[in-house]
């Protein structure tokens, strides 16, 4: 997008004139925090839980960045009309702002089109299990920060590896997450993904997936460490992320993951999301005389 525009402490402007101090704590030290969302028909999903979980990922790690949820709200509005797009991935970035100065927050807001595959759903991702490990003490572990290094590598890995994706397991042995995105398994029809203290990120569809499992009457856990044995005797796979939603897997290192095609339950949760989708995020009424 040639004229892209995004939100930059305060002001919309072309992404060409958008400028970060090189003294940012953010880029100095990898020192902040983000979400990234889906809008849909032009509507965030959940945004107010996005928001949330980026106040309380901020104050864990101890970064000061005091911004008005009315702030952030109406800037993803903003960047959204601004670029006019129904379809987007939208990321709020927050950092505190230049080192050794008086506390300025840097908030930036981006949004971009939402390019998700049709394979991705249709047929299913092959995923590997990363060599990299979780380790419970890392205090970034579960938050979405700027420390982000180490999962791009492993996704580089993995796209080498001709995979769309690469789980982690933590340094006990115990499945934690993909680089981007939450992990559940089915068995005998219940679903189980693993517990927050895994640690793993409190992502927005993990929660939503939960919600949803109640109202189709499917079990689900999520209180219970998983092993990699779990993994491997799971008849469904599935990814959950905020922009690309429910995605199965159907291939794990090459080996198929039940009949290496996308299964019923995950095929239930995938349709029930998508109406929730359309329910939350409903298209903006038409003006009169419009589709006439």
């Amino acid at each position: 997008m040639s004229d892209r525009r995004v939100y930059l402490n305060g002001r919309i402007m072309p992404a060409s004139e958008a400028t970060v101090s090189v003294f940012d704590a953010g880029f100095l030290h990898g020192a902040s925090v983000f979400t990234t969302l889906l809008a849909h028909n032009g509507r965030p999903f959940r945004l107010g839980r996005h928001l949330e979980r980026l106040s309380a990922n901020a104050d864990r790690i101890g970064l000061n960045v005091p911004v008005a949820v009315e702030e952030l709200t109406a800037a993803v509005e903003a960047v959204l009309k601004a670029n006019g797009l129904l379809e987007a991935r939208v990321r709020i970035t927050l950092s505190p702002g230049p080192v050794g100065t008086e506390p300025a927050p840097t908030v930036v807001v981006t949004a971009d089109e939402a390019r998700n595959l049709p394979d991705w759903y249709s047929r299913g991702l092959g995923v590997i299990v990363s060599g990299v490990r979780q380790y419970e003490g890392d205090p970034t572990c579960g938050l979405k920060t700027g420390c982000y290094l180490t999962r791009v590598l492993a996704r580089q890995a993995a796209a080498a590896a001709g995979a769309d994706e690469a789980l982690w397991f933590t340094h006990s042995g115990h499945l934690a997450e993909a680089c981007y995105c939450n992990v559940f398994l089915v068995r005998d029809g219940a679903v189980f993904t693993p517990p927050l203290s895994t640690p793993v990120l409190a992502g927005i569809v993990r929660a939503t997936v939960i919600e949803l499992c109640e109202k189709l009457e499917l079990s689900c856990t999520d209180d219970r460490p998983l092993a990699f044995q779990d993994l491997l005797s799971a008849q469904e796979v599935f990814l959950t992320s905020s922009v690309s939603g429910v995605r199965p897997v159907v291939r794990i290192d090459r080996r198929a993951v039940g009949e290496e095609r996308p299964g019923p339950v995950t095929k239930k949760i995938m349709a029930a999301y998508a109406e929730l989708l359309d329910e939350e995020c409903p298209p903006p009424p038409q003006a009169p005389g419009e589709g006439d």
